[in-house]
Parts: C-alpha cells; sequence; structure tokens
C-alpha cells in the first residue's frame, strides 16, 4: 500500500511542482508554513530537552483544535511533568491553538508533509511516546512511520459521514489496513464506531467515549442566566444596547448569506429592534459578506474595524475575527448554525446550545447527525427544511421569548448531562501509556 502510495504522490508532486512552488512563494499563508510542514529548523532543545512522557497531538484545524482543548487540559493534569507536543495542518488551526492552549503545550508545531524523508525527520527528533490524531487527516507515511517505531496510535473523537464511509469503503484496499493499526480509536457515537469497525477497525480497541466537543467550554451546573457560561477570554461584549434583540448567523457559507440577510430584512418589519450578527465559516470572505449586505441595504460593520459603531444606526455586524464566535454566542437571543441551509455538512450546534440558546439549522447536518438528533429529541433545536420555513421559525420563536427560554435551557441541559467526555478520554490514553505500550 506505502509503495503504491508514494509512486502516486512522487509522480503528482513531480507534476504539479512548477504550479505548488509558485503558490508557495506568493501565498503568505502557505510561504509562512511551508519551512515548518517541511521540519526546517526543528530540533530538541540540547538544554532542557522535552520530558517523557511525549504526547503528540494533530488537530487538523479549528474545529478539530477546539475538540481537543479539553482532552489536552486533561492531559496536561495527568501528566504534568510530562511534554505536550501540538502540530496543526492549517494556520488557521495555529492561531486557535496558540490562543487557546498556550499554558499547557510545550511546544506547537506544524503538520508535517506526508513525505518519508519529511515524517522521518519529525518522528527521529521528537521521538513520541505517543500519537493522538483529533477527528480525522489521515497520512499513511506518518501512521505507519509511528507504527514501524511502536508507538502507540489513538484516534480520538472519531467520526465518519455517511457519505466519508462510501469514499473510504470506494478505497478499502487503501484504507482498511489504515485504521487497522490504530492501538485505540475512540468514537462519538456507536453509529461511527459501527463505521471504523466496518473499514477495518479491531473492535477490542474501539470505544465509544463521546463527543469531546460536549466539553469543549468549562460549565458549571449553575442556574441558567444570560451570561456567558464561565469560559477563558471572553470577548468583548457586542456593541448593541440592552434592548437589541441579536440573532446570531454562525458559520456560514456562500449561498447562505445572502438567505439570511433576507430573512433578517423580512424579520425586522414585526421585529424592528433585532439585530444580525453575521459571521461566515471563512474569515477571508468577510468582506463579500459585508458587500452582500450593503445590496441589501446595511451599512455593516466589521468586527475588526477599529471606533465605536452607532448603536443605534447599526443593524449588521460581520464576524471576521477567528476564535469569538463559540463565546459570542451567549450574547444573543437565538442562533442559526451554518452549513446547513447549503450541502456544506453542517457546523456544531452544542456551541450555542451550551450557552442555554435556542439552536436553529438547516437540513444539512451530516456532519453533526447525532448531535443535532440529540438537541431536536430534547426540544433545544428546531430543524428548518429551507430559508423560508427558517425564517417562519425565527417568526415564531421571537414572538414567543418564554418558548425561546425553555429551548436554550434544555439544550444547556442536555450539555451538561454529557460533561466528563475529556475525563474519559484521558483515562483510557493514561492505560494504554500504563500497559508499556509506549517506550
Amino acid at each position: 500500500m506505502l509503495i503504491l502510495y508514494n509512486l502516486i504522490l512522487t509522480t503528482l508532486l513531480i507534476l504539479a511542482s512548477p504550479l505548488l512552488f509558485v503558490k508557495a512563494i506568493f501565498t503568505r499563508k502557505y510561504r509562512s508554513r511551508l519551512p515548518g510542514r517541511l521540519g526546517i529548523g526543528l530540533q530538541e532543545p540540547h538544554d532542557q530537552p522535552w520530558p517523557r512522557p511525549r504526547i503528540w497531538i494533530q488537530a487538523l484545524s479549528v474545529g478539530e483544535v477546539r475538540s481537543a482543548v479539553p482532552l489536552v487540559r486533561g492531559l496536561r493534569n495527568a501528566f504534568p511533568g510530562g511534554s505536550i507536543l501540538f502540530s496543526t495542518s492549517t494556520a488557521t488551526g495555529a492561531r486557535q491553538a496558540q490562543e487557546t492552549l498556550a499554558d499547557v503545550v510545550d511546544r506547537f508545531l506544524a503538520f508535517p508533509l506526508d513525505l518519508p524523508w519529511v515524517v522521518d525527520r519529525f518522528i527521529r527528533t521528537l521521538r513520541p511516546d505517543i500519537f493522538i490524531l483529533v477527528e480525522t487527516d489521515f497520512w499513511p507515511n506518518l501512521l505507519f512511520g509511528l507504527r514501524a517505531r511502536a508507538i502507540p496510535l489513538v484516534l480520538v473523537n472519531g467520526r465518519i459521514s455517511a457519505a466519508s464511509l462510501k469514499r473510504y469503503k470506494r478505497f478499502a484496499f487503501f484504507f482498511r489496513p489504515m485504521f487497522r493499526i490504530f492501538d485505540l480509536v475512540t468514537t462519538q457515537s456507536r453509529i461511527d464506531a459501527a463505521r471504523f469497525l466496518e473499514l477495518g477497525a479491531t473492535a477490542a480497541r474501539t470505544l465509544t467515549l463521546g463527543n469531546l466537543k460536549f466539553d469543549d467550554l468549562r460549565l458549571s451546573p449553575a442556574p441558567l442566566t444570560g451570561d456567558v457560561p464561565a469560559a477563558d477570554n471572553k470577548p468583548p461584549p457586542l456593541p448593541w444596547s440592552a434592548g437589541a434583540t441579536i440573532l446570531i448567523a454562525g458559520s456560514t457559507h456562500g449561498g447562505e448569506d445572502e438567505m439570511i440577510l433576507e430573512i433578517f430584512t423580512g424579520l425586522r418589519r414585526d421585529f424592528p429592534d433585532l439585530v444580525l450578527l453575521l459571521a461566515p465559516r471563512h474569515p477571508e470572505r468577510a468582506r463579500a459578506v459585508q458587500a452582500a449586505a450593503a445590496r441589501c441595504g446595511y451599512a455593516a460593520r466589521l468586527r475588526s474595524e477599529t471606533g465605536s459603531p452607532d448603536a443605534h444606526v447599526l443593524r449588521v455586524l460581520i464576524l471576521d475575527t477567528i476564535g469569538e464566535l463559540t463565546h459570542l454566542y451567549g450574547q444573543g437571543e437565538v442562533a442559526f448554525v451554518g452549513g446547513s441551509l447549503v450541502a456544506a455538512g453542517g457546523h456544531n450546534p452544542l456551541e450555542p446550545a451550551r450557552h442555554g440558546k435556542a439552536v436553529l439549522f438547516g437540513p444539512h447536518m451530516e456532519d453533526f447527525a447525532e448531535i443535532a438528533a440529540d438537541l431536536l429529541a430534547a426540544g433545544a433545536a428546531e430543524q428548518c427544511g429551507d430559508s423560508e420555513e427558517l425564517f417562519l421559525r425565527l417568526a415564531s420563536l421571537l414572538a414567543d421569548r418564554d418558548r425561546l427560554k425553555t429551548m436554550g435551557r434544555q439544550g444547556r441541559d442536555l450539555v451538561l448531562r454529557h460533561q466528563g467526555v475529556a475525563c474519559r478520554h484521558v483515562a483510557a490514553i493514561v492505560q494504554l501509556l500504563d500497559n508499556g505500550k509506549a517506550r
């Protein structure tokens, strides 16, 4: 399998090298991270080598970093004298990791390119006692390189959508050996566990421990209030007065912004105090979203713009920062979770639910199907078939504030009932290390 993979990879690199070279040189985010991903400058400090156990954790991007936060903090508590090395694949993920985990991580890294000589350099330099992969991002050279050195491999918070399952099964000859080598696979749900087993994971090493995102923020079972639950780095408040009703549309994709703006315009006819925080999934789209708002007649501001906006005039605020949305949900009245009116698989509806906010989303929640089902069953969320139904349900909820509060309370109660996922993960990882499988 590796021989075929590397043959294909080498051929593609040769063919695409001119384009990749130009992109790396002229695109800042690639240019700045490429040396790190090649292992240039990577070395263990000679004066104070990283103590053991050395725990290498890999998170693809922002969503995976957020999932990893409670696990990383739990591992730091379990191994206060050990080393935590944390790698990410994207620049936005790296920024998120450094903002949220700087106090517990010993070294932040760019994830290596999956080339044999690069992977070998990382493994020889880091010499980890265990490698923990968060959710996804399977790279054969790295995984088999770690396995060749008898380094335990752990996949945490594993999930496989129905669409991904079909793709993996189509290339089962390639993926089955890779899933089989994990010493431990923890899944978000029993459905995910069944899919991993179907793809070759070993039953005795596959555990359903729940979704780490339930532990993403530290909540206490205190009475529900309008405040944001206890969390580090609470962002500045939104610029509107206490009398404003804030609708938050989070993690929206292209095509959804226009729908939300149209819905917002319709709602303001009956709810003139309504304002909108519109948070595109990719902050680089913020200017395009701002232009869409202008076409709808709104002088929208970007969150990052300096100066104090006139709260009496501002109706639409565009969130173009990273890491704030999960906290800002607590300042809204009701939340729509994007990536769901368009076929993007949806995003995490627990982020507003944990703040005690009513949640709405569209028909496409494939990536968070079980969480969405749990929220719906708890009466904490409503699913809409299209933008017209979303408008009607929002109008109904905004006219019934008691129902909004009830939905929010039920969502937060659901989150509280699922706390402890990170503790279960830490216990399983500690047992794996104690069993002597690590060097």
